[in-house]
């Protein structure tokens, strides 16, 4: 892994993004459900950021959301920028399989009726594409025999690794993977994640999906967490070794929750679209829950991470108050008594957005 700094500009930076779907209720009523709300993270040269939380949290939807694979029904609000330049949908059609790939996480995005090697090649005919082709199989552990097998042919592990042949062929500048390791024993899983870090440190950007937390704090640079639709925390692998390290109530729970650390279950579920409220979407589930978590809160840097939680803004001596808006962001104030003003101003400022 790498040092806990990067120099240079993000390569992927999402800004206050969020998702909504327009959906029926009934025959003839539409609800408009926000199932990613304000949520931010960038992605940088040579890093590995890995995205982790429970089924239904939203980390797929920000893969298709960044790709523009949403489907027909679906609205977003906020920003993009690909290496420092707005991500128009014109920009993101060039863009998209070639600068930036995707690893689906349903093996069925290949064609069954279609060769392997057709498919990493994309239809080139080519002699370099062919030697292009059978250099990155190689690369894999796959043989040149691989090229002339059908999808039904492959293994499990097989499967994932054309995948992600297909989408480093054209040598991309940030690679997307939606839970590349489903279905995978232990080893084969370990071996799938090590492409993805030898990726990474061939210099690309890598966004990891998954919610295999234990297996995204051995390969990835950063953390972040997911939990209702948005990011609670974004920290380093490395301080997954101490929980006092960690800075979200949540992400510590998580913490507790792996085998090594315990197996300790936090009581309560995930809350639904329905069931969000103004403040913390964990304050139902949270043991230091206070009044104020039920009011809105934003992101704030806290020890070289970040953390979406009030509890933040006790233990760290700067915060960041991220404004809620496309593209908004605070400044750092140094805490004190003007502090206290100038923090309540904004979220005062907030609700007037």
């Amino acid at each position: 892994m790498k040092s806990n700094e990067y120099k240079g500009a993000p390569l992927l930076e999402v800004r206050n993004l969020s998702i909504s779907f327009t959906r029926y209720e009934g025959l003839w009523r539409q609800r408009k459900q926000c199932l990613v709300r304000d949520l931010s993270l960038e992605v940088k040269e040579g890093e590995m950021v890995a995205v982790v939380g429970s089924s239904g949290s939203g980390k797929s939807l920000l893969a298709h959301g960044v790709m523009g694979l949403l489907p027909y029904n679906a609205s977003w609000d906020g920003e993009i920028y690909y290496k420092g330049e707005l991500l128009t949908e014109k920009r993101l059609r060039k863009l998209r399989g070639r600068e930036m790939v995707f690893v689906p996480q349903s093996v069925s995005y290949l064609d069954p009726l279609m060769r392997v090697g057709e498919q990493v090649r994309k239809g080139a005919r080519s002699e370099k594409s062919r030697e292009q082709c059978q250099q990155v199989l190689k690369r894999y552990g796959l043989g040149k025999e691989t090229e002339t097998l059908y999808p039904f042919e492959l293994s499990g592990g097989m499967t994932r690794r054309i995948l992600i042949a297909t989408a480093v062929q054209e040598h991309p500048g940030l690679v997307i993977a939606d839970e590349p390791t489903p279905g995978l024993h232990l080893e084969a899983a370990k071996r799938v994640l090590s492409h993805f870090r030898e990726i990474a440190d061939d210099g690309a950007g890598v966004l990891l999906i998954t919610h295999d937390l234990e297996l995204a704090v051995q390969v990835a640079d950063r953390i972040v967490v997911f939990y209702a639709g948005t990011n609670l925390e974004e920290a380093w692998a490395a301080d997954f070794t101490d929980e006092k390290k960690l800075r979200h109530p949540y992400t510590k729970a998580l913490y507790r929750a792996m085998p090594q650390n315990g197996f300790k279950a936090v009581s309560g579920f995930q809350p639904y679209e329905k069931e969000f409220g103004e403040g913390c979407v964990f304050a139902p589930r949270c043991e230091a829950c206070e009044a104020r978590c039920h009011e809105p809160v934003y992101c704030r840097k806290l020890r070289g991470g970040m953390v979406r939680c009030w509890k933040g803004e006790e233990e760290g001596d700067v915060c960041e108050i991220r404004e809620k808006g496309r593209g908004q962001g605070g400044d750092l104030w140094e805490k004190g008594e003007d502090n206290e003003t100038k923090m309540n101003q904004a979220r005062v400022d907030n609700f007037l957005i």
